[in-house]
């Protein structure tokens, strides 16, 4: 068995233009939806992911702006921010960029976003609504997740779901939209005994743990769709062509960057097992940029009262 590859970019490609369409509907009513990210700190891959959401929106007519602070901004200076933020009109969406200078409470700084206008969904008024399946933002990258078993009509109605991973970012959200949608849902994590016998369980198994490549065929039910949420560099030739076998693409990456890219699933060799497998790159991190956007529209229309429509 060879793996269907299911194409994230070709997934989130549609999801844009569908949001490209509704801001050009807002815009017959004189409303341009505004998304203010917010970048505190000099990590190289926070700025190239603020870069390209602020780029995305300038694509598909959003307005957006970049608040780049200091590595020495101080927990009342970004909640200061956020404040002003909260009560501009023309921003219906606040991006934190995380992680934060460790120096910073997240806590404090995600908790004084406005409800109304979290669009990452990480607000606990907005994690309340989702358990209670009640319409809210939801997060990004899970709500990503959802939209591409939709597009390929891949079944969740009583399949048996796993996933790998506890965070408040991708694994409780996920379990939950899978919950709703009527899967048994498994959340496993570093403490769980006989990890590979749990997750050969799954019909849709779903790996958040940032650990490279650590999902083998063990880990794999033949014919299971498999969803890799991790990023990780590999900068070694010798893995390269352990993970990958002689992929030409890969090498020349390495050569040329200093690096190519793995998740948490070990690609030559679950490849062999599942029936459907996410690509790294190219599988749920453009969704999660796509769903970022949809969800700045989706704000701009509840602030407004136009959500019923």
């Amino acid at each position: 068995m060879t793996a269907k590859i299911l194409d994230g970019l070709a997934i989130a490609k549609a999801i844009k233009e569908e949001v490209a369409e509704d801001v050009r509907e807002l815009a017959r009513r004189h409303i341009r939806p505004g998304l203010a990210a917010v970048l505190t700190g000099s990590n190289p891959a926070s700025q190239i992911y603020v870069n390209n959401k602020v780029k995305t929106c300038q694509q598909l007519g959003i307005y957006s702006e970049k608040h780049e602070l200091p590595d020495e901004t101080t927990t009342d200076e970004l909640l200061e921010l956020i404040a002003w933020l909260n009560e501009k009109d023309d921003i219906d969406g606040i991006l934190i960029q995380l992680p934060l200078p460790p120096h910073i409470d997240t806590v404090r700084v995600l908790d004084s976003v406005d409800p109304t206008k979290d669009v990452d969904g990480f607000h606990p008024l907005n994690v309340g609504r989702l358990v209670q399946n009640r319409p809210t933002l939801v997060p990004c990258t899970p709500a990503g997740i959802v939209e591409l078993l939709d597009r390929y009509d891949i079944p969740v109605e009583g399949r048996r779901a796993v996933i790998l991973g506890r965070s408040n970012i991708v694994g409780k959200p996920v379990a939950l939209l899978l919950m709703h949608r009527h899967a048994t849902v498994t959340v496993c994590h570093s403490r769980t005994r006989d990890l590979p016998a749990v997750a050969r369980e799954a019909d849709i198994l779903v790996s958040a743990m940032g650990r490279k490549a650590m999902v083998t065929a063990e880990y794999v039910k033949p014919g299971a769709v498999v969803i890799d949420v991790g990023i990780n560099r590999v900068t070694d030739l010798a893995e390269v062509e352990e993970l990958f076998g002689p992929d030409e693409k890969r090498r020349q990456s390495v050569k040329t960057k200093g690096y190519t890219l793995v998740g948490d699933v070990h690609p030559k060799s679950v490849s062999r097992v599942a029936g459907y497998l996410t690509p790294v790159p190219g599988g749920v991190g453009p969704l999660t940029i796509a769903m970022l956007m949809k969800n700045t529209v989706r704000a701009a229309r509840r602030r407004r009262g136009l959500d019923h429509e």
